[in-house]
């Protein structure tokens, strides 16, 4: 796992391998094992140096590394280079190779010319066979999740650790299917005391899977070398949640006085986020466009962006909210007006009915991924 350099560790002699005579001693750690509280940042420490070794010695060439506790995901642009890396690893670690990626985390992954497809089919499928699913009545919406609930009524409680049991699962499920995070984050506000409606909300979406189990996000698309282009939606429903009357972009921190500053907050709170992803995408040494754009629906909302000087409607707003206007005016961030049809933070925000929760459904990437029976040929259904 890694030494432990910084402190001195002992433990017992374990049962039935005591040294004789000696039973009373304890053994000195030199190294890290696993169950230790310091064994995690032993392991950091101990990759952080070899990968620290392996950077001096990387060519031109961009080798990307993905690391969760001890499982990797190797890519780059080159594949000798990617072979080098692993005969390093081999030579320093015990590892086992599993080739290509086509499982991790839970997670299944499609190779298509276009790019990646994540799905979580299995897990969706194991999920209904745990609370008892399998054989339920498919919905193709979720525009009833949401509808009429309350946190305090005479509704009978149910178990609450079952509840949240099934909301956990379903939120792990919205790394692949971002089109279910409204939904899962409104039944997530009764994890205290969840009533029997509550329930039946977490069933319908249940529902919902049990037909669109093979749906996944397509990534990819573009073109090697191409500049890349940061595009951020920001929308708020002003008031969402009906106890305290705070908006819904995520979760406002504060309570909205319209409209206008619950988007104008949302918008802020988009541009932050741009801003670290462009980091972090500088930081894989990919091209990147200087500007990022920002689409809003509230014409309102540019207009304040857009206007370097306090604004009557907007005197009120914290500081720390101006921080877009800052963005505009170093010609970083460009707002630009969307129509509410197009705007793909809609199926983030709020309860949409069919044709338009497809539509934006499938232009935010969500797709059915389906594999042919002896899985020689992969390919998205549209």
């Amino acid at each position: 796992m890694g030494n432990l350099r910084w402190r001195c560790m002992y433990i017992v002699q374990l049962q039935g391998f005591e040294v004789k005579g000696q039973q009373g001693k304890v053994y000195g750690l030199r190294k890290a094992l696993c169950g230790l509280k310091q064994a995690p940042r032993a392991w950091n420490q101990r990759i952080d140096e070899f990968m620290n070794i392996c950077q001096h010695n990387v060519r031109p060439e961009k080798l990307i590394v993905y690391l969760y506790v001890d499982d990797l995901l190797v890519t780059g642009s080159c594949e000798e280079l990617i072979s080098n890396f692993k005969t390093q690893m081999l030579k320093e670690f015990e590892m086992s190779d599993l080739g290509r990626l086509n499982y991790f985390l839970g997670i299944e992954f499609i190779e298509i010319k276009c790019g990646i497809v994540m799905y979580q089919s299995r897990y969706v499928l194991d999920l209904l066979k745990r609370f008892e699913m399998v054989n339920c009545n498919a919905a193709n919406t979720l525009v009833e999740v949401g509808l009429g609930l309350e946190k305090e009524s005479e509704e009978e409680v149910v178990d609450s650790t079952a509840y949240r049991r099934m909301v956990g699962s379903l939120r792990y499920l919205c790394n692949t299917r971002p089109n279910l995070s409204y939904s899962v984050g409104v039944i997530s506000r009764y994890m205290e005391f969840p009533r029997i409606s509550h329930l039946n909300d977490v069933k319908c979406i249940l529902r919902y899977l049990q037909d669109t189990h093979s749906y996944g996000i397509l990534l990819g698309g573009g073109k090697a070398g191409e500049e890349v282009q940061i595009t951020s939606y920001s929308d708020a429903d002003w008031c969402g949640d009906k106890v305290d009357r705070r908006s819904i972009a995520g979760k406002q921190p504060v309570v909205a006085l319209s409209s206008c500053e619950a988007e104008y907050i949302a918008a802020c709170e988009a541009t932050c986020q741009a801003a670290w992803l462009g980091s972090v995408i500088e930081g894989l040494k990919v091209e990147l466009a200087k500007r990022v754009g920002l689409l809003v629906d509230n014409k309102s909302t540019i207009d304040l962006a857009k206007h370097p000087t306090s604004h009557g409607r907007s005197k009120h707003f914290e500081t720390m909210f101006h921080h877009i206007k800052q963005q505009v005016n170093n010609r970083k961030l460009e707002v630009v007006h969307c129509r509410f049809k197009d705007h793909l933070a809609n199926i983030l925000t709020k309860a949409l009915k069919g044709e338009c929760f497809q539509s934006l459904r499938k232009k935010i990437g969500v797709e059915r991924a389906e594999i042919d029976e002896d899985h020689s040929r992969r390919r998205l259904k549209t």
